[in-house]
């Protein structure tokens, strides 16, 4: 019986009798993809980190230490057991060089006893730390973050834990005199303190360098950017200005710098401007705008004013009949009435002539 040329012959895996499945054709929406005849990957990388494909990153999150506490036990047992241990050590050296000079084997013994005795409570005094008020200790293993002694006194813990000191006292930090410019562009000098402390101490000790250095270069940072955000003075009482809305830029201040030491583990209480004025090259002309725009504010004021009195004293004058005037004399009376209030001399008096000669003739 001679085979069909054309008959496909099933694969190992497919039940005998069944039909071979057609190749896959591609649909008028369906890419075709060409062959590949090695690794692929983007231009520009080389063929091995192809195979192994593209580097992950890990993410920092997963790496970020935060504090736990690490209470210990208390210290005075431990010292006291180290007393104990010492007094031992020297009985048994003592008894154990007595020994020897007897020529006899339990002195080594001993002696080697009274040794390790000796160690024993110098591991007892190695692991006591003492911790004051206002601080905290970090304990590490061997560069592994253990915990944080923050119980005050004297404390025992693991002597083969190292130990860092870290104060959580509140602390102040004075940024130096800062020349930006404001939102308008002018230069100015400005300058703010910052309370903060350390609320977090692994995070102030693993996450940054050095947190102090942080905080300080963060604050001035901040600063710069809210002097950068609004002007010094402003004439629209609906912009905020650095002079005028002192409380809401310190707050805006505040939380600008609490989100900035946020990774240091620093937690900001209060921050305040300290020194606001504008640059020594500007300042006069400055002073002068100042000057020019508060004697227009003064006399717009004064105008309104006497405008007010010279309409109630003419409604006066002729509500009771004093004298009967007229365009002309109304005239008159405005504008001595106008010069009297708004001018900065003493008004001098003066009678009018040429009216009178006027009337009679």
């Amino acid at each position: 019986m001679t085979q069909n040329p054309k008959q496909h012959t099933p694969p190992p895996n497919q039940p005998p009798g069944s039909q071979p499945m057609p190749p896959r054709q591609p649909g008028p929406g369906r890419r075709q993809h060409p062959p590949q005849s090695g690794p692929q990957g983007p231009p520009g990388v080389p063929p091995d980190q192809r195979r192994r494909g593209p580097a992950r990153i890990a993410s920092a999150e997963g790496e970020r230490v935060r504090e736990s506490s690490a209470g210990g036990v208390s210290g005075y047992f431990a010292i006291v057991g180290g007393v104990v241990l010492l007094i031992l050590a020297l009985l048994l050296a003592l008894f154990g060089l007595i020994m020897t000079v007897a020529q006899t084997m339990v002195g080594i013994i001993l002696i080697v006893l009274g040794v390790v005795v000796f160690i024993a409570a110098l591991f007892l005094f190695k692991g006591c730390t003492s911790v004051a008020p206002g601080n905290a200790v970090v304990l590490q293993l061997y560069g592994k973050y253990v915990g944080t002694v923050r119980l005050s006194g004297l404390r025992f813990v693991n002597p083969f834990f190292s130990k860092i000191q870290v104060s959580t006292r509140i602390r102040n930090h004075e940024t130096s005199t800062l020349k930006v410019n404001d939102l308008d562009g002018n230069p100015i000098e400005i300058g703010a303190v910052v309370v903060w402390q350390v609320q977090d101490t692994a995070q102030a000790l693993f996450e940054v360098d050095d947190f102090e250095e942080f905080v300080a270069i963060q604050a001035e940072t901040a600063v710069r950017h809210i002097a950068n955000s609004y002007a010094y003075d402003s004439s629209n009482p609906n912009r905020m200005s650095l002079r005028d809305n002192a409380e809401e830029i310190t707050s805006k201040l505040s939380n600008e710098v609490a989100a900035r030491v946020a990774a240091a583990g620093v937690t900001v209480i209060e921050s305040r401007i300290t020194q606001l004025a504008y640059a020594a090259e500007i300042a006069r002309a400055m002073l002068q705008r100042q000057q020019a725009t508060a004697v227009v504010a003064a006399r717009q004021l004064i105008v309104e004013g006497a405008v007010g009195m010279v309409e109630t004293a003419i409604e006066q004058i002729e509500g009771r009949g004093i004298v009967k005037l007229g365009h002309l004399e109304r005239s008159d009376l405005v504008s001595n009435l106008m010069i009297v209030l708004c001018g900065d001399q003493a008004a001098q008096p003066t009678i009018s002539t040429t009216r009178n000669q006027e009337a009679k003739n």
